[in-house]
C-alpha cells in the first residue's frame, strides 16, 4: 500500500484505485460531477466523504456510521483521525455563531514573511480602479525575480480559494506570467503586502439558510484589455444566502458587442450552475428546479429568451446559445439586476 501511495510514477493514480474500489465496496458512490467526492445513503444514513490524495474530510449524519466507517478502513489503510475539522490544505475551519468561518490567514502570514514585508503599511484595496495594466508597461524582470514573480502569484491564485475578493486583480497579474515586468511585480506588491496585510483574517463564511435556490449573477467589462481588447467575465453563483463558486477570467475571443461579452460571461455562469445542480442532484439535496441567473445588460437579458437576431448578435458563436435550451426548458430563469446590485461587478474590474 506505501508502494501504491508514494513508490509508483503513478502513485496518485494507484492509490485513488484502491481508496475507491474499497469505498465502493462499503457501499459508497462516486460522484460523476466530482470525482474526488463519495457518497454513501441508505438505512437513513448520509455520508459524504471528500477525498485529496491522503487527506480525507468525512461528513456524516450519525457519528456511529462514521465511527464504523473510520475502522473499516484501518483494516486495510493506516489512517490517524484528526477529530473535528479545522485545518485542511492551508484553509482553516471557524466555528462562528451562524456557521463556520473558512480563512487562510496562517497561509497569508507565511506568504507575507516569505517576501519578507509582514510589517509593512496596509492599504484597504487590492488593485487601483483607474490602472489598466499592459504588457509592455514597466522594464522587464531579471530571470530570478521573474521566477519570484511566478511563484509569488502561484501562491496568490491558491489564496483566492477564500479570497473572492482578490480574484479579479490575481486574474490580471496572472496575465503576465510569461514577461513580468516592474509594474506588474508593484502591482503584486499591493495585492499581496498591503492588501493582504490589512485584510489578514478575512475569509468566507458558511451558514445555514432558509433557501436552497441556485442563483448567480454575471458580468462582463467589453474590450477591458488594452493589449487585445479581449474582455474579462465574471461570475459569482449562490446556494441559498452562500456563495460556492466564483470566476475572473479573460475571455479567449474578441466580442463586437456589449451585448456579446455579457452573454459569454452568461453562457460561463450557466455552465457552472449546471455543474452545481447536477451535484445537488447526485447528493439528493432537494432544490428549487429553475436556478436563477441575475445579469445588468438588457440585450443579454432579452437574447437569453427571444430568437430574433439581429446586427448585434448574429455572429455569436451557435455554441453560446445552450443558455436560451435551460431558459426553455425551464430550468434556468433570466432576470435583469440593477449595476449598483451586480454582485459579480468585482470579478470583472
Amino acid at each position: 500500500m506505501d508502494k501504491a501511495l508514494y513508490g509508483l510514477k503513478q502513485a496518485p493514480r494507484a492509490w485513488y484505485s484502491q481508496l475507491s474500489q474499497k469505498l465502493q465496496d462499503l457501499g459508497f458512490k462516486s460522484s460523476k460531477a466530482d470525482t474526488s467526492l463519495f457518497y454513501y445513503s441508505k438505512h437513513n444514513i448520509t455520508m459524504f466523504l471528500l477525498v485529496y490524495v491522503d487527506d480525507i474530510i468525512v461528513a456524516s449524519s450519525s457519528s456511529k456510521a462514521t465511527a464504523a466507517l473510520l475502522k473499516d478502513l484501518n483494516a486495510k489503510f493506516a489512517f490517524k483521525d484528526l477529530g473535528d475539522l479545522h485545518y485542511f490544505l492551508g484553509i482553516e475551519v471557524h466555528k462562528i455563531r451562524e456557521g463556520v468561518l473558512l480563512t487562510q490567514e496562517k497561509y497569508t502570514l507565511d506568504l507575507l514573511k516569505r517576501v519578507g514585508m509582514e510589517n509593512c503599511k496596509p492599504t484597504n484595496t487590492s488593485m487601483s480602479s483607474s490602472e489598466k495594466l499592459s504588457a509592455f508597461d514597466g522594464d522587464p524582470l531579471g530571470a530570478s525575480d521573474a521566477t519570484n514573480y511566478r511563484s509569488i502569484v502561484g501562491a496568490l491564485q491558491y489564496l483566492t480559494l477564500t479570497r473572492p475578493d482578490i480574484s479579479f486583480a490575481v486574474n490580471k497579474v496572472c496575465q503576465f506570467l510569461s514577461r513580468p515586468t516592474t509594474v506588474h511585480w508593484a502591482v503584486v506588491k499591493r495585492i499581496l503586502i498591503r492588501y493582504l496585510r490589512y485584510t489578514v483574517g478575512v475569509g468566507l463564511k458558511i451558514q445555514r439558510s432558509l433557501s436552497m435556490l441556485v442563483s448567480a449573477f454575471s458580468d462582463a467589462d467589453w474590450a477591458g484589455c488594452t493589449d487585445d481588447r479581449c474582455s474579462t467575465g465574471g461570475f459569482a453563483v449562490f446556494l441559498g444566502s452562500n456563495l460556492i463558486s466564483w470566476s475572473a477570467r479573460k475571455q479567449a475571443t474578441v466580442s463586437r458587442s456589449s451585448t456579446e461579452v455579457e452573454y459569454k460571461s452568461m453562457a460561463n455562469a450557466t455552465a457552472e450552475v449546471m455543474w452545481v445542480q447536477t451535484l445537488l442532484k447526485e447528493l439528493g439535496v432537494k432544490a428549487p428546479k429553475p436556478a436563477c441567473l441575475w445579469c445588468d445588460n438588457l440585450g443579454a437579458t432579452y437574447l437569453s429568451a427571444n430568437p430574433v437576431f439581429h446586427t448585434r448578435t448574429k455572429h455569436i458563436e451557435v455554441d453560446y446559445y445552450f443558455v436560451r435550451e435551460r431558459v426553455s426548458q425551464g430550468l434556468l430563469e433570466v432576470q435583469l439586476v440593477s449595476t449598483l446590485d451586480q454582485v459579480a461587478d468585482g470579478f470583472t474590474k
